[in-house]
């Protein structure tokens, strides 16, 4: 049975200040769990899920069964993020990775300027995962990527794309060199353009775009023509960050 400290806990995971106190986040359905506990790089605190769910993965949950909780469907329904509980939550570690600067010289990165959409930047880290890109920095105003909607949108990307929150500027002092290629309405054809096998691709904000202090510090300025037949006045920051990773590693 779940304590109230317990619920007071698990449901504090929802806020990004108690994330960082706690150094976890929450990890919510059969799927995502199985992913979690499938790997080794984010550690595992606890596992509260349902009788019948525990007897069909107890092979699976072996090594981990000192931090299995049985708890009821009512009280899984107190702890969920999701509008309809799955059968098991999980409480992971964050991950401690000191910033890796050197992974932008080492191939393509994404860097994200004030993405706020959850569903966005599970998307993106989803495209990371794909054409793999080892890593997606952050600009201080996105979305955290470990807030349960952008841990469900990822689909297992959180643990396997790392990811770390970053000015541009302070990334570039350490990497000075690096490409920094962004996505401008008055860019460069993208598929007509000559790419960089490293450094960083910067996808904007949904609404204004590429911040000015941020194109400021492009190396190249690049953009995705609309088909002469086509009348969207902008793509989605996750569907343009998939087509140009496509371009990069085409």
């Amino acid at each position: 049975m779940l304590s109230h400290n317990q619920q007071k806990h698990l449901r504090s995971l929802s806020v990004k200040k108690y994330r960082q106190q706690h150094g976890q986040f929450l990890v919510e359905g059969e799927k995502m769990v199985a992913e979690l506990l499938g790997q080794s790089r984010i550690g595992v605190s606890a596992i509260f899920a349902l009788e019948s769910w525990i007897a069909q993965n107890d092979r699976f949950l072996r090594p981990f069964s000192e931090k299995v909780n049985v708890v009821t469907e009512a009280e899984l329904a107190k702890i969920s993020t999701l509008t309809t509980p799955n059968k098991v939550l999980a409480v992971a570690i964050m991950p401690l990775d000191t910033c890796n600067f050197e992974l932008a010289t080492l191939g393509p990165c994404f860097y994200l300027d004030g993405i706020q959409d959850p569903g966005n930047m599970g998307s993106i880290l989803r495209v990371a995962d794909w054409f793999g890109f080892p890593a997606v920095f952050c600009s201080p105003d996105c979305v955290d990527v470990f807030s349960p909607k952008v841990v469900q949108a990822s689909m297992g990307a959180i643990f396997r794309v790392q990811s770390w929150e970053i000015e541009l500027a302070e990334l570039l002092a350490a990497s000075p060199n690096i490409p920094v290629t962004g996505a401008v309405l008055d860019g460069e054809n993208i598929f007509e353009a000559v790419l960089s096998t490293n450094g960083l691709l910067v996808i904007g904000n949904e609404g204004r775009g590429i911040s000015s202090q941020t194109e400021s510090m492009l190396t190249h300025r690049i953009s995705i023509p609309r088909h002469p037949a086509g009348r969207a006045e902008s793509l989605n920051a996750a569907v343009a960050a998939g087509i140009l990773a496509a371009a990069f590693r085409r």
